[in-house]
């Protein structure tokens, strides 16, 4: 069901009535009865009260609302932009590291081949060496 509120424009904006009800959204919620789709009866709608500061003051909160809710969306557009940046950077790291780009390569240091052949020779020696203790 759908229903319309009419707003005296002589007592208060629609605008700041539309946020004033979108203060109390979820405590309307829980005042809806039914099923599937719940809805407020016109008593209900009735019974909600606003309180309603002068027009100009009015005027005022519903413009500041919209400088806020435009510096919400600046801000969450930043971070998400920034997480899509933080986890490219993230990947550009982790290749350079697999690379060996993220520091200054040694041209003295043995290549990983020969060092992985030396730790396999060394587990060989090692196993033959704890074979003879155990035989003796």
């Amino acid at each position: 069901a759908c229903a319309a509120i009419s707003v005296d424009d002589q007592k208060a904006l629609a605008d700041f009535v539309k946020i004033r009800l979108a203060e109390n959204y979820e405590e309307t919620r829980k005042a809806a009865v039914g099923g599937a789709q719940p809805n407020l009866n016109l008593g209900k709608v009735r019974e909600i009260g606003i309180s309603l500061p002068g027009l100009e003051e009015q005027s005022v909160i519903v413009d500041k609302v919209a400088q806020l809710l435009m510096f919400e969306k600046q801000i969450e557009k930043a971070v998400v932009g920034g997480s899509s940046r933080v986890e490219s950077l993230t990947q550009s790291i982790l290749a350079k590291a697999f690379r060996g780009e993220l520091v200054p390569q040694n041209p003295d240091d043995e290549p990983a081949s020969v060092l992985l052949e030396r730790i396999r020779g060394g587990r060989g020696a090692r196993k033959r060496a704890e074979h003879c203790i155990q035989s003796s």
